[in-house]
């Protein structure tokens, strides 16, 4: 069944904090206990009133054994007395349950911390490249809902086992009462535990649907928020608010279904469970009277096992409803069938004389042709290598590769002589500081978004970093000077500006290689000077990797790479490639002519 394949896949997830299980259970067991010794304690209760009944038939063992803890009190104590074992009886089990609610609430709470921790150090982990292929709804979906369901699950799981525990406490109890009674209400719930079931089937199928509809609206919020100025531009807003409505609706309907489904287990287990107490009722009139406090306290017992029972069943409908949730969180947790980027043990001490490409392919995960290919070079310590080309020739792709957010199809990049794979990750990225055109601010301070070049950094190294990139002068006069939030991704910030807090971020990095990727393309001539400015100041002394389409900005490097196509076509220095009279001449020419047209 499908609830049990659910309990086989959050299996693993139980071993996290295990020796809190047996306590929920074994508590929640005992609070059923003590709930059914004191319903127990109603049949001698009942008898002491009517006293011309008071002797029981000792044939029944439960009967005699209630009788025989009292029979040596007299009676004017033990009707008190039995209500003081009643009361204790509450307060145990009232107790015993609230230590199990807490604790469980506890155990809970750390499982859904530790699966978001997980799932986020998985998005950390995992290769670059099948990030890549998901939708970042469906990302977001998994790590801030799918992950909040799954331990839900987790919640119904444990209610299921004490529920089964509690329902065979309960059941143990309705047989020594009664079991010609016991066996009729058995076949009659069982009946209705059947119709039930049939009447959720569709659970299963409505849950998958549930987790579909939930990423494809969490999608329509991220890419609404992202690509608001996008939207606006194109004068979309209706179109847009259309798609959000339609995946809106979609969410609405499903989830209602599955309400629905989810809450027709109550009132259709209350109308069946009601006509079970009165057919046994009806059976146990047309006996006569006798026994009276014995059949109460069965309806009674029978009463408080119906809640039980309903919520076995609601247990199961929810196990099946949640299925499709746990499985997304464990297959993306399942590390046997995803790409890593692994460190390796040799610790890097710095560059001593540069970083070599040795006949390097290399295709994305989502494409079978090269991005590049049979890519020879050498990007020379304490130089200025530029690589150029038109637009997916696979300059960006080299950098990725330098930076390992992706590791080489075939061939193979040295440092010096050691195989960069060989190299411990965080050494190695601890050296590269990246400046690119599509910079990322996060939504925090000016202050914070330098330091995170260097997170120990003191607040004069982070003003003297700003001074430097040329940012100090516009940071100043923010309303909050360094402690001034820059909005979502630095919207509050013009864009030459995010480019300088960024370029102070690589300054305060202090950087041994510093990659430079397309950082002036997007700038008015007047930033793009200051940024030069500072590019100039940071590159002394060291190995910089510039990609730029301007080529004013590469005129002075000491080694330029032609890419065409994911190929190397030329390399040399500016005045040995214009010689050429080949692609680069080409392009350079074109730009030039372009400029003063």
């Amino acid at each position: 069944m499908q609830e049990w394949k659910t309990i086989r896949i959050i299996f693993p997830l139980l071993k996290t904090h295990s020796w809190a299980i047996p306590i929920i259970i074994i508590l929640g067991v005992l609070s059923s206990l003590a709930e059914g010794v004191g319903i127990s304690l109603f049949i001698p209760l009942l008898q002491n009133f009517n006293r011309e009944n008071s002797e029981t038939d000792c044939g029944n063992i439960l009967l005699c054994f209630i009788n025989n803890l009292f029979i040596s009190f007299s009676p004017n104590y033990r009707l008190f007395l039995i209500v003081l074992c009643i009361f204790g009886c509450i307060l145990l089990k009232v107790s015993l349950a609230y230590s199990s609610s807490i604790i469980f609430s506890w155990y809970n709470s750390h499982i859904g911390h530790e699966l978001r921790s997980k799932i986020f150090r998985q998005l950390l982990r995992i290769n670059y490249s099948f990030l890549e292929t998901q939708e970042s709804g469906k990302l977001i979906n998994l790590l801030a809902t799918e992950t909040w369901q799954t331990s839900k699950a987790l919640t119904v799981f444990m209610n299921l086992i004490i529920s089964i525990c509690t329902i065979s406490i309960f059941v143990i109890l309705l047989l020594l009462i009664s079991w010609q009674l016991t066996l009729l209400a058995g076949i009659v719930m069982t009946l209705i535990s059947l119709a039930i079931q049939l009447m959720t089937r569709q659970v299963g199928s409505l849950g998958r649907q549930a987790v579909q509809v939930n990423e494809v609206l969490t999608n329509r919020m991220w890419e609404g928020l992202s690509g608001m100025k996008v939207i606006r531009a194109f004068g979309r807003e209706n179109y847009e608010q259309k798609r959000f409505e339609q995946a809106s609706e979609k969410v609405r309907s499903t989830f209602l279904k599955l309400d629905i489904l989810s809450g027709a287990i109550a009132p259709v287990s209350e109308a069946l469970s009601a006509s079970l107490l009165l057919s046994i009722l009806v059976i146990f009139l047309s006996q006569g009277s006798a026994g009276v406090p014995i059949f109460l306290t069965f309806i009674f017992v029978l009463y408080r096992l119906q809640p039980k029972v309903k919520e076995l069943d609601g247990c199961r409908v929810g196990l099946v409803s949640l299925a499709t949730s746990v499985q997304e969180v464990m297959y993306f947790l399942d590390s046997s069938d995803k790409p890593y980027i692994y460190s390796g043990d040799n610790p890097y001490n710095g560059l001593k004389q540069g970083i070599f490409l040795k006949a390097v392919n290399f295709h994305y995960h989502t494409q079978e042709n090269f991005a590049i290919q049979d890519i020879s070079i050498c990007i020379p310590k304490g130089k200025t290598t530029a690589l150029v080309g038109p637009s997916g020739a696979g300059k960006s792709t080299i950098i990725g590769l330098i930076c390992r957010f992706y590791d080489v199809t075939d061939g193979d990049i040295y440092v010096d002589d050691r195989p960069l794979k060989s190299l411990n990750l965080t050494d190695w990225r601890n050296r590269i500081a990246i400046v690119s055109q599509d910079i990322y601010m996060f939504s925090t301070t000016v202050r914070d978004n330098i330091a995170y070049g260097r997170l120990d950094a003191t607040d004069e190294e982070i003003i003297t970093a700003a001074k430097l990139a040329n940012a100090d002068e516009f940071i100043s006069q923010l309303p909050l000077g360094y402690q001034t939030k820059v909005g979502d991704r630095g919207i509050r910030l013009s864009g030459g500006q995010r480019q300088r807090i960024a370029l102070a971020r690589a300054i305060i990095r202090n950087p041994e290689i510093l990659i430079l990727d397309e950082a002036t393309n997007a700038l008015d001539s007047i930033a793009e000077s200051l940024i030069q400015e500072a590019i100039a100041t940071l590159s002394q002394d060291r190995t910089v990797i510039v990609i730029a389409h301007r080529f004013s900005t590469i005129e002075q490097a000491d080694r330029i790479v032609v890419l065409e196509e994911g190929r190397v076509v030329e390399q040399g220095n500016l005045q040995f490639l214009l010689q050429l009279n080949g692609l680069f001449a080409k392009l350079y020419h074109l730009q030039y002519r372009t400029a003063k047209a």
